[in-house]
């Protein structure tokens, strides 16, 4: 039997790196364009892509996103596809610079946390992540539970 797939709460959302949120802590989100080729964009809209081990780099000035599994389109007769490509994010030249000083910070990384799409584009969601260590993993599951506990007592009465 098939797993089902948890349906999203945001219909613009085509894939969400989950895991990013609980490696990293996200200080601050972007929103950037993505080079897509061809059947990349009918894979992204159904809704298939995969962000769970991408990584966004820096390299001469430019932003990339690595790792990223765009699947063959299955109607595409083309006989090139390479699946984890990289493709290139599109950003203001300024927000790059900024992001290129903060990266250079000790300790900080660009995360991919979603894929969306915006007045008919493709955009994808950048984060600025701080890497969480074991007792910071460890005190979220605790407040998340606490929190559960909570909702659960206050959905009681």
């Amino acid at each position: 039997m098939a797993k089902k797939k948890k349906k999203s709460a945001d219909p613009s959302l085509f894939a969400e790196n989950r895991k990013a949120r609980s490696r990293f802590e996200i200080l601050d989100t972007w929103e950037a364009g993505i080079v897509l080729r061809g059947a990349e964009v009918k894979v992204t809209r159904g809704r298939q892509v995969s962000l769970v081990e991408a990584w966004v780099s820096l390299e001469r000035g430019e932003l990339w996103l690595k790792g990223a599994h765009f699947p063959r389109y299955r109607f595409d007769a083309s006989a090139e596809h390479d699946p984890t490509r990289p493709r290139k994010l599109l950003l203001h030249r300024q927000e790059i610079l900024f992001l290129a000083g903060k990266v250079a910070e000790k300790g900080l990384a660009l995360v991919p946390l979603a894929l969306k799409e915006v007045r008919g584009k493709v955009k994808v969601i950048v984060g600025l992540a701080k890497g969480l260590a074991g007792h910071d993993k460890r005190r979220q599951l605790r407040e998340k539970a606490e929190k559960e506990k909570v909702r659960r007592a206050v959905k009681g009465f």
